[in-house]
């Protein structure tokens, strides 16, 4: 006699196989609910991507309590149900956090049931089953497997693992860490060198987190990989839609998210809620006015030079004309680490190239003597004493010069409209530089805020005209 109960099981455990959203729905049925787009849109993207998709990196950004981790860690298992011989490697902020990721997943193989109504990996995948004694904690294979699996952090290692996937679940754990550049630039060294190293031909990455900084791991992957040769996919969830409405009610309702966000600083709610990083909120620097055209009405053409206090640090030049109106239009600029044997004449050519009217340098750490360098290469290699220079030592606290200075900078000084692909490093420490949190650097910010000084001072600087 034919079991119409058992066809239908055999039905949807067969759909499950196929489907990954089935396959959450029939396990996990009371979040995973068919009404629920956004999470049946999420799985359809996590498996068309590693199905059928072209692209080789899928970045997922999306808010908290919406399952993303959860999804991370129900697609590991269900693709293993799949395929034995696959190797996964995932990645998150720390070994504690990787560690309960590779035992959700193992705990779902490995999981017993006490309930036949409830449906399990090992209903859908019978044949999955970890390799005894081989169920580390975060390295462990199937039965017919080999190191299928393993989890890793910044921290931890990845030695002698190749991956055919690579999923990355959180990277940062707060804003604190979103405003360290230098935690930021180890998460970015420890994709490329440890992570992208381990990845196997024709694998693939994907990269799901709360998009708390533009250059956060998933902002350098968007920029930086198509620049290596990569596809990457970006899926960009907001908590609230741009119609008002919300990405799921029963998730997280308006009037909750409401309550949620008056309570935190607003940029770290855009950034957890609405994907929108903290150091846009946070900048210091909103936008810059930009021109097509020098304008006619020029007094003279000046620069301002901030060298290099460090090894690590810039020498920032900015060639600028000044207006009658007092606005600033910068013509040219010099933002490099290069050493003083390679910036001096190079600021030499600048000045006669561009017929710089006053040179001002900033005296402080050797900038005395860098500047009688520029003035001499200027006569012996240009025969020109056409530029004045005024050389000066600088003694007011840097950042509180930076903050005073910004909403003057921002209304008077005019960028060339392409400044961003001709000066693309300035372009990106201006844009991204912060009222607070931990900047790298700040020599681009010092020399503009040097202009801003310069075109407002009621003291008359004295011009070296003679021997310097």
């Amino acid at each position: 006699m034919v079991n119409k109960e058992e066809i239908i099981k055999q039905a949807k455990l067969e759909l499950a196989r196929r489907e990954f959203f089935y396959y959450c729905h029939l396990t996990a049925p009371k979040f995973y609910k068919k009404s629920r787009k956004y999470l049946n849109d999420l799985c359809n993207d996590f498996q068309s991507f590693i199905e059928e998709a072209s692209e080789d990196v899928l970045v997922i950004n999306m808010g908290p309590r919406h399952g993303k981790s959860r999804t991370a860690s129900k697609f590991v298992e269900w693709y293993m149900g799949k395929h034995h011989d696959i190797k996964i490697m995932t990645g998150s902020y720390n070994e504690t956090l990787s560690t309960t990721f590779s035992k959700s997943v193992r705990n779902s193989i490995q999981e017993v049931k006490a309930d036949d109504e409830i449906i399990t990996l090992n209903d859908v995948f019978p044949d999955t089953q970890i390799k005894q004694g081989d169920g580390a904690m975060n390295l462990w294979a199937l039965k017919d497997g080999h190191q299928n699996y393993l989890a890793t952090s910044p921290g931890g290692t990845a030695t002698g693992f190749g991956a055919d996937i690579i999923l990355i679940d959180d990277i940062i754990k707060n804003a604190l860490e979103a405003n360290n550049a230098n935690v930021l630039d180890s998460h970015w060294e420890w994709f490329v060198n440890t992570m992208l190293s381990r990845l196997e031909t024709g694998g693939k990455i994907i990269l799901i987190m709360t998009r708390w900084h533009s250059e956060d791991l998933a902002g350098r992957v968007l920029s930086r990989l198509p620049e290596l040769g990569y596809s990457v996919k970006h899926i960009n969830m907001k908590t609230l839609q741009d119609d008002g409405t919300m990405l799921c009610d029963e998730v997280l309702s308006k009037k909750e998210y409401e309550r949620k966000t008056k309570a935190m600083d607003p940029a770290i709610a855009s950034a957890n809620y609405q994907q929108e990083p903290i150091d846009i909120k946070g900048r210091l620097y909103s936008s810059f006015k930009t021109y097509d055209a020098l304008p006619t009405n020029v007094v003279k053409r000046r620069s301002y030079t901030d060298t290099a206090d460090t090894g690590s640090d810039y020498l920032a030049t900015y060639i600028y004309d000044e207006t009658k109106d007092k606005d600033v239009y910068i013509v040219d600029v010099i933002y490099t680490k290069e050493a003083m044997e390679v910036t001096e004449p190079l600021l030499a050519e600048k000045l006669h190239e561009n017929r710089v009217n006053q040179a001002r340098i900033e005296s402080n750490n050797g900038g005395r003597g860098f500047g009688r360098s520029v003035k001499r290469i200027l006569k012996e290699k240009y025969n020109s004493n056409f530029t004045t220079f005024d050389l000066f030592h600088q003694t007011k606290n840097k950042e509180a010069r930076i903050l005073s200075n910004a909403t003057w900078l921002m209304e008077h000084v005019y960028f060339p409209n392409n400044w961003r692909d001709k000066w693309p490093e300035l372009y990106k420490e201006l844009t991204t530089y912060q009222k607070e949190g931990k900047n790298k650097h700040d020599d681009a910010e010092d020399a503009l805020t040097g202009i801003a000084e310069s075109m407002n001072s009621s003291i008359q600087l004295k011009t070296f005209k003679g021997g310097l």
